[in-house]
């Protein structure tokens, strides 16, 4: 079973998306906290959250390229266009989830609802997401173009 994961493409998707998701989820978590104790409009605070993900997506690649020798610029370039439709796949799901959830922007930081959507929906973001990953790997692009900075 592994082997067939690893021939067809499935395991370097999962990895790319779990890693997708790492970064993802920390700027969407920040975002939510910090909109929502703020008291930022529901919008407010879905565009921070997003811009947060996006941030600390393109971050975690370019940590790893740059230890790798190359330059900020080309780390920057290779993270964008590694994570870049990743992202936006994430992003579009869990905050359209979020958000479809009667309530989970208005309960506050302490409600299990809140927190309860936010999990569900990045859950369901990485099982979308997946198979895009899957899909522009076998392309050669996405998380494809960072394979050769890795040791």
């Amino acid at each position: 079973m592994l082997g067939a994961m690893e021939t067809n493409g499935w395991r370097p998707a999962l990895q790319a998306t779990l890693h997708c998701l790492t970064g993802c989820a920390i700027g969407e978590v920040l975002g939510m906290v910090i909109g929502t104790s703020l008291g930022w409009h529901n919008a407010a605070t879905v565009v921070l959250s997003i811009a947060l993900a996006f941030v600390f997506g393109y971050a975690l690649t370019m940590r790893g390229v740059l230890a790798a020798g190359v330059s900020f610029r080309q780390a920057l370039s290779v993270a964008l266009a590694a994570d870049t439709v990743s992202i936006a796949v994430m992003e579009i799901v869990d905050n359209g989830i979020v958000l479809a959830v009667p309530g989970a922007m208005d309960a506050g930081l302490g409600s299990p609802l809140f927190w309860g959507s936010l999990l569900v929906a990045l859950l369901i973001a990485f099982v979308v997401t997946t198979p895009v990953n899957r899909w522009m790997i076998g392309r050669g692009r996405g998380h494809a173009v960072v394979h050769q900075y890795h040791h």
